[in-house]
């Protein structure tokens, strides 16, 4: 007898444990399947995807020792804090990351048991469509069992692309996975990929001590983002030491138990050889849609192996959705949250929303990088007349008192509607900041909107009213 509910979701991640839980707050009878338990000891599979164990969590906690190990090592002395030379203890770092990851994907299996979602362990993949008395059902394998449900979520995510020809044993060659798990600091490190991922992963094994090199294909440094941010970027990763060549062309790559040898081409056409103890590879991730037997029942991919949807989630096939990293778009967690939440809420007949011009960015390093809606070259690329405000966190008291006083707040608006059309923050606490962009963008506000809200002073957020008022060339503190 198979088990039969009124959802399955294919995937733990992000987008699928969020969907699964939505779904089950509406009614539904739902099930999760998961295959991947992440190392986990016991072998069982471990909720929350790669974001919550090999991403976006562990990072962040790698991120946050390794900024109180800098800030002791150089930053306390000019505050008057006299500490000695502080001595880092990779495994006690490793330790504390990986409880925190244990820690959150146990909460999400109580989530689930409190929602009443049941939480398969198995790979899901689709056997075909059965005619049943209640309507047409999805019949798919999770593991050695049959389920059937009346509709289906794929929330696969997304896996990491390696170099053609060279093996990542995380190791001495690591992808996302690997470069969490270091086990001793390297003396050199090499990354190939200057994005999300080769940034942060750079800037933890940097402020520990490494000699950090970074190789990027790109000609210019952060393209997505907005070109002031990426200045400023570029000349503070600079100074902190990170080093980053632009318009590489990778060549040879030798590894052995020692280290890796690299050989790349600079832009003038010049020919060098990187040596490194580790090498971590970081240049993108593609579509997980491995073992899900789509090509069996059609359900439609693109030329990027993106399972194809409409812009609500729904794939080709009848009651089938997709969602998060596996689809088109930004692969970023809280998108397919967004996605997920959006999903569930159609199902049950409500109007599922998800604004795709309103998810932010953020990079977490020092200083954090975040920002919504459109640059400064997309607006003129658009031919859309607009007007800037930027005000930098140096006029900032608390900036200062804080002794981070690096960055800038610039909003883009409109200069006949005076409609926010973009917020771009480099600076301290930079990912918290930008929800008051996303927050006034999403409800269509415009920058005198921001320059007439009250903020608390004295706070970082003042620097984004600032940027408001400049929109109108009427600062207060600049």
């Amino acid at each position: 007898m198979s088990k039969q509910y009124d959802l399955l979701v294919v995937g733990g991640g992000p987008g699928g444990y969020v969907a699964a839980i939505r779904a089950a707050q509406l009614g539904f009878s739902v099930a999760c399947c998961e295959s991947n338990a992440y190392a986990d000891p016991k072998g069982e599979p471990r909720l929350g995807g790669t974001c919550l164990n090999v991403g976006c969590i562990p990072s962040k906690a790698l991120l946050h020792t390794s900024h109180l190990f800098e800030e002791a090592e150089h930053g306390f002395a000019e505050q008057g804090i006299a500490v000695g030379t502080p001595v880092i203890e990779v495994g006690k770092m490793l330790a504390r990351k990986n409880a925190i990851v244990k820690q959150l994907t146990s909460g999400i299996k109580g989530l689930f048991k409190k929602n009443k979602v049941a939480l398969l362990n198995g790979h899901g993949s689709f056997v075909g469509r059965k005619q049943a008395d209640g309507g047409d059902v999805w019949q798919m394998q999770v593991g050695d069992d049959l389920v059937e449900a009346k509709q289906v979520i794929v929330a696969t995510g997304s896996k990491a692309r390696h170099l053609p020809g060279v093996l990542v044993d995380n190791e001495i060659v690591c992808d996302n996975v690997g470069a969490l798990d270091i086990a001793a600091v390297p003396k050199r490190l090499a990354v190939i990929g200057a994005g999300v991922i080769g940034l942060e992963m750079g800037s933890v094994w940097r402020r520990l001590g490494a000699e950090v090199t970074i190789l990027e294909a790109l000609p210019e440094f952060l393209a997505l983002a907005d070109v002031d941010v990426a200045k400023e970027a570029a000349k503070v990763f600079a100074k902190q030491g990170l080093r980053i060549i632009l318009g590489i062309e990778i060549g040879d790559v030798k590894v052995s138990q020692k280290g890796v040898s690299i050989d790349y081409t600079d832009k003038e056409g010049g020919e060098h050889r990187l040596d490194a103890d580790r090498l971590i590879v970081s240049i993108g991730r593609i579509p997980n849609t491995d073992g899900l037997a789509a090509e069996q029942v059609g359900l439609q991919l693109n030329e990027r192996g993106q399972v194809e949807v409409d812009a609500h989630c729904r794939t080709n096939l009848p009651g089938v959705w997709a969602v998060g990293d596996v689809v088109a778009g930004p692969m970023l967690a809280h998108k397919a949250m967004e996605e997920g939440v959006m999903v569930a809420e159609l199902m049950a007949g409500q109007a599922g929303h998800c604004n795709f011009d309103t998810i932010p960015w953020v990079i977490y390093t020092s200083p954090e990088i975040a920002w919504v809606g459109k640059t400064e070259q997309q607006l003129k690329a658009a031919g859309i007349a607009y007007k800037a405000g930027k005000i930098p966190f140096a006029a900032n008291g608390r900036a200062l008192g804080m002794g981070d006083p690096t960055g800038f707040v610039k909003i883009l608006a409109c200069a006949a509607s005076d409609r926010i059309l973009g917020v771009h923050v480099i600076g301290a606490n930079a990912s918290e900041l930008i929800s008051e962009g996303v927050v006034a963008m999403e409800f269509g506000a415009a920058s005198e909107d921001l320059a007439r809200i009250c903020h608390a002073h004295p706070t970082l957020s003042e620097v984004v009213h600032e940027a408001a008022l400049a929109c109108d060339k009427r600062p207060l503190h600049f």
